[in-house]
Parts: structure tokens; sequence; C-alpha cells
């Protein structure tokens, strides 16, 4: 699973929480840069490219202002996972949930098939969807190939992880027979129904209809993939996700809120944090969600860090959570 928990760190996730409402990208001249030249003899050897082809692409791509600003400099919060309030507007609003009620519904064979197959429940394999893609309705507006140019030849914090992704896009392109300019996707050059970058989709993407292709624009291959994603990293059915807690004041200014490390029961109550509901596990992630007028509290198990094992967000692995409970 390494590769997936690569992925988290950078992905964008729900792709139609960024809208490309930037500068457009603008003719860049990769070729005169000697790093791409070493990147095209790479290729060539080690792939068997064509030149001619890799020259062609690379004198095609164009250079993606508001891709590179996301991963230079210090991170921003907010620059490539959305703050609560956006989750709330875009995928927890009444029109969203109705589409996970009507999502559910409609691939409700698929859905049941995968939840037997993998152990996993429905309602979260929904969830990872909804806030992914919508449901498909939105995977990106990005050229991927400008993307991942840009963030694979001029200098940010995943330049490394980029250029890697750079090189899985065209043995990807070569493996399905895509047309490597016409791929659209996110910001960080991930695709599909719940944007896989280029590695991940050669690694985990699967022919979940059994048509024949492994597509990852296909709401049902997409389905298995997140089951299978779930069941991989350890899902366990029946325990707790998140739990609210009986936080009930404006700002919280108390320990430490993490989803990626853990308290005991005892130490969460000691500091006057109790669950409103069972809560199974003895120790808990202590999960901050900050609207605009106060801030909400809730406990989380085991189960709520494989969802933020996706995506490194506490907000992402909430608005799953409340989208899987919408639709129960």
């Amino acid at each position: 699973m390494r590769f997936f928990r690569l992925f988290l760190i950078i992905i964008s996730l729900g792709c139609f929480l960024f809208a490309n409402d930037d500068a457009p990208p603008v003719e860049y001249d990769y070729l005169s840069k000697k790093e791409v030249q070493y990147f095209i003899d790479m290729m060539v050897k080690k792939h068997h490219f064509e030149r001619n082809y890799l020259e062609s692409v690379l004198k095609n791509a164009k250079f993606d202002t508001d891709t590179l600003k996301r991963y230079t400099g210090k991170y921003v919060a907010g620059s490539t996972n959305g703050p609560w309030e956006r989750y709330k507007a875009h995928v927890l609003d009444p029109v969203s949930l109705q589409k996970a009620k009507d999502f559910k519904k409609n691939y409700a064979t698929t859905l049941e098939r995968a939840s037997k197959d993998y152990d996993v429940p429905v309602e979260y394999i929904v969830g990872f969807i909804g806030v992914e893609s919508k449901f498909g309705e939105y995977t990106g507006d990005y050229r991927i190939l400008d993307a991942l140019a840009t963030l694979a030849f001029h200098p940010n914090r995943m330049q490394k992880f980029f250029k890697n992704e750079f090189e899985q896009l065209f043995l990807m392109s070569r493996e399905q027979g895509y047309d490597i300019t016409k791929l659209q996707g996110s910001f960080a050059g991930a695709m599909g129904c719940v944007q896989q970058v280029p590695s991940v989709y050669r690694k985990f993407g699967m022919d979940y209809n059994n048509d024949g292709v492994k597509n990852p624009w296909d709401l049902e291959d997409c389905i298995g993939i997140i089951a299978r994603f779930m069941h991989q990293n350890g899902w366990r059915n029946g325990m707790s996700v998140a739990v609210k807690t009986n936080f009930a004041d404006n700002r919280y200014r108390g320990i430490t809120p993490t989803h990626k490390s853990t308290y005991t029961i005892e130490t969460l109550n000691a500091n006057g944090i109790y669950a409103t509901e069972e809560f199974q596990e003895p120790r808990a992630y202590l999960l901050r969600l900050r609207n605009d007028t106060h801030d909400d509290l809730w406990l989380g198990g085991s189960n709520f860090r494989i969802l933020t094992r996706y995506n490194n967000a506490t907000t992402y692995g909430m608005a799953i959570h409340l989208i899987a409970q919408s639709v129960k």
C-alpha cells in the first residue's frame, strides 16, 4: 500500500472543490530544459519509447501556474485539501446527499457485491465516491499532461514524486491506448471517479464490472477499487468510525486534536471529553471540525484512520463518514 500512502499526501480530494478558474496553462519550451532531455533519454532506454513521440508530447505540454503554486513554498492549509465549510457546501449539501441516496439505489447490485467480496459497508463506498467526484460528475478539468509536466520539471515540495508520476503517465497511456494529450483530471494529475494518479491506477486499477477494461472513469470499477482499498487497509465491520462528543462551546482549546495519533479514553475523559454514544475501542483519535462560528468535536476509531489513508485530512474522512450516515 506504499503507493496509496504517497498518493494521499498530494491528491485533491473531491476535485470539484478546486475548479480550475485561475489563469489557463501557457506555452512553455520544455524541450530546452536539460532535465527534460534526461527524462526523454531515460524513457527511450528504460521503456523503449520512440524519441520523436516523447518530443512531440513534451512540445505540446504547457506550464500551469495554478498547479505549481499549490506545491511551492510552505504548505498552506486549504491549498490541496478543502476546509470544512467547503466540504459542507459541496458534498454535504442537500442536493449532494440526495445524489448519494440515488447512487446507492442505482448501483445497489454492484455495491452489495463489493460489500460481500471485501467485507466492507456499502455506505462508506458511497461516501468515498461522493467526496472524490460526486459520483463521477466531477473528475477534473485540468489537462493531466500539463499538470504533471509542470510539477515534474519545476521546483516544488513534491517534485520527485511528480516526476515519477510523469513517467507513469506515459506507461499508463501506452498500456491503455490513451491519447496522453487529452486526459483530464485534478491539479495533482489524478483521474476518474476515485481520483487515482497514474502509478496508483497502474497498480490498483481493476475491471470490477468484467467488461475487459480497467477504467478509472467507470463507476462500477471505482466501487471495486474503493472496496478493495478499505479491505486491504484493515477495515473492521461493526466497529466505530466516528462518534460525537459532549463538547458544546464555540471554540475548542484543549488537548491537540489529530487524526494521526490516539488518546486513551481515560485521558479524553480526564480532559472533559466524553462520547455521546458507545465507542468500542480503548483509544480514539480526537477530531475537530472548524465551522465558521464554532467547532465540532468527534472521536475517531481505527476505521476512521483508514478513510484518511486515501487522503490525509480529518475533513476528508468526516465528509465520507457523514455521507455514509446519511444513506444508511
